[in-house]
């Protein structure tokens, strides 16, 4: 704001001539003296009221840098914190993934153990079915054998078999 300066004139000194002793002097009206002091202290007033008023704005145009200056702050800090808050999440949220992770991988490996014990149970259990299966096939062969063999000693012999098995019951 540009800065009022009032420019006073100063009363000046009667100057006295010789010559002009004898001549009378004019009069000034004493209003002009009078509004001439007015107007050097309304000058001053407005002077001063222009500094008070120029006083004014310096604070609070420091103020108002004052709280910006403030504000600012407060944002970095908050936002610095929600940094923070942030980066600590995504390393939680990432410890807890590689937990599931790590987690589903043993599943996983369980599972497949699981699954071959299972494979191994069932070709150890068609192995032994197919041991019995072959068991009962020979012992088949051996009654069918003893039977023919029986067949030909009955026959060679003309005599009859003394159990039929259920045809006679």
């Amino acid at each position: 704001m540009a800065e009022a300066t009032a420019v006073v004139a100063k009363p000046e000194a009667a100057v006295v001539n010789s010559d002009m002793a004898t001549k009378a002097l004019a009069t000034v009206p004493p209003t002009k003296p009078d509004s001439s002091t007015k107007k050097s202290s309304k000058g001053s007033l407005d002077r001063d009221v222009a500094l008070a008023k120029l006083e004014t704005e310096k604070r609070n145009s420091y103020i108002k840098a004052w709280e910006e200056s403030e504000k600012s702050k407060v944002e970095n800090k908050a936002q610095k914190k929600l940094a923070a808050v942030g980066t600590w999440e995504n390393t939680k949220k990432a410890n807890f993934e590689a937990k599931l992770k790590k987690l589903e991988e043993q599943l996983e490996q369980q599972k497949a153990e699981y699954a071959e014990k299972i494979k191994n149970r069932v070709a150890a259990l068609h192995k032994e079915a197919d041991e019995k299966r072959a068991m009962v096939e020979a012992r088949k062969g051996e009654e069918l054998l003893k039977a023919e063999e029986m067949a030909a000693k009955y026959r060679a012999t003309g005599q009859a078999p003394k159990k039929i098995g259920c045809l006679g019951c």
